[in-house]
């Protein structure tokens, strides 16, 4: 299958020369995590919640609002794209390979017809083949974890040295929530809304994990099927799924963990 099959035509795009502020009431309106950045209507870069999280929590902008920050400080500015007639597993191999979570797709003009996520390889893993596969086949045992008291400062940088965008709050082995890229730009953007600038820098260490994380999050068990998993992502939005076996963490199944599957089944 061709990638222009898959992708989403409805592309919400922002303009380099926007403030932070707008991306981020484009994200939150139209629900997405990352957006295409155009200038005079050409691609020029794209940003996610998890660049700004990791924009906002680093020592050059911890006191900067959003407002103050333009798009083109953010962004990512070397973009990877793929061609409209890609195939499926070339663009996920791709994906997987350089650690991104979506690419712009382009026509034979080079201009942007598309964007295609992980989020959009997941619609493919339900059905017939997806229910023999179970998620303790391809879930990720190796996990970052944090703990409610940890700081949130200690949250950002865990995952970031990770390279991942969610990890489960435990506390002595039984899971008390999650936390997320999206959770951690909310809070720096809520701090810096209600702390005053002079007191940012020390008041930002006070802020803890349990403050910002989402509790009660949805699981699933080393036993449920893929199908099952995708069908739940797909109605939740939810990247990834702690994994929960006798009320501990066993891992985590994420929606990179269902493309390294469709890679390796397209292939």
């Amino acid at each position: 299958m061709q990638i222009k099959n898959l992708m989403s035509e409805d592309i919400i795009t922002v303009d380099k020369d926007q403030n932070l502020s707008d991306a981020l009431k484009l994200l939150r309106k139209h629900n997405v995590s990352r957006l295409p950045v155009t200038n005079n209507k050409e691609l020029v870069g794209i940003i996610s919640e998890r660049d700004i999280a990791a924009k906002l929590g680093s020592a050059k902008y911890e006191s900067m609002p959003a407002s103050r920050l333009h798009i083109s400080s953010v962004m990512v500015k070397d973009v990877i794209t793929v061609p409209e007639t890609m195939q499926l597993d070339e663009v996920a191999r791709l994906m997987l390979e350089n650690g991104i979570g979506s690419v712009p797709v382009m026509d034979e003009d080079d201009k942007m017809v598309g964007i295609v996520s992980k989020a959009d390889f997941v619609t493919l893993a339900v059905g017939i083949a997806f229910d023999k596969i179970t998620v303790k086949e391809i879930m990720t045992k190796e996990l970052v974890v944090v703990s409610p008291t940890d700081r949130l400062v200690h949250a950002r940088r865990q995952m970031m040295e990770a390279h991942v965008g969610r990890v489960p709050v435990v506390d002595e082995e039984d899971l008390k929530g999650m936390v997320t890229s999206k959770d951690l730009m909310r809070a720096f953007i809520d701090f810096r809304k209600k702390v005053p600038e002079k007191y940012q820098k020390s008041q930002i260490k006070e802020v803890l994990v349990e403050d910002i994380m989402s509790s009660n999050p949805t699981v699933t068990t080393k036993d449920a099927t893929i199908s099952e998993v995708a069908k739940v992502m797909m109605d939740t939005g939810y990247n990834g799924l702690p994994v929960v076996e006798d009320d501990n963490v066993v891992g985590i199944i994420t929606q990179t963990d269902i493309l390294r599957l469709i890679e390796k089944l397209e292939s």
